[in-house]
């Protein structure tokens, strides 16, 4: 069985996004708000990054930070419509009207 580590996020928000620093460096998710919605608009991760389960990780974290928030969550990059997809448990955090 697989263990989901609780990864450590500072939310920068004078650089506008999530960020975690791992073994290879600094992985971030930037976002845009607009009224009480959170627009993830980039992953950022570094050159030799490809673990896609802390991605994955890390984007469950931020959305229970959207929770504990109470805001909605736009996706805007593939990536995280795909995650959306995956873990259907969070399309209650899309706003009314986004479809998947």
């Amino acid at each position: 069985m697989e263990t989901e580590a609780i990864i450590e996020i500072k939310d920068n928000t004078f650089a506008r996004q999530f960020e975690t620093t791992t073994e290879k460096g600094l992985v971030s998710v930037e976002y845009s708000f607009q009224e009480k919605k959170i627009f993830l608009t980039k992953i950022n991760v570094p050159d030799s990054f490809d673990d896609e389960l802390f991605v994955s990780n890390l984007l469950k974290e931020i959305m229970a930070i959207a929770i504990e928030r109470k805001l909605k969550v736009v996706p805007i990059l593939p990536k995280i419509v795909v995650f959306f997809k995956k873990n259907p448990a969070y399309k209650e955090l899309l706003p009314p009207g986004i479809r998947l």
